[in-house]
């Protein structure tokens, strides 16, 4: 299966870490009973998913303001897939 070139995902109205995580779910291609949390997160696209060569986050900063919690963790498991698995990571961009 060819990897998308670049997926872009717009954060920038999401209000509850629920959200955040149904359109990670539906952009990312998850199953349908992914788990909303990110231990499943993790799981999902270290094992589940074929990431996109490129992930742009829009509305970033928007987000990280109002989840602060949630954005810090969604970020860091994209960057230890990128230090883990690097072959399957995604190059990211947060805007």
């Amino acid at each position: 299966m060819t990897r998308p070139q670049l997926l872009e995902i717009d954060v920038r109205d999401l209000v509850t870490a629920r959200e955040l995580h149904l359109a990670l779910r539906d952009a990312l291609g998850l199953p349908q009973w992914y788990g909303c949390n990110w231990d499943a997160f993790w799981d999902a696209i270290s094992g589940l998913v074929e990431m996109p060569l490129q992930l742009r986050i829009s509305g970033w900063h928007s987000l990280s303001r109002r989840l602060p919690d949630d954005a810090r963790l969604m970020e860091q498991c994209l960057r230890r897939l990128q230090t883990q698995y690097p072959a399957w990571a995604a190059q990211l961009q947060f805007d």
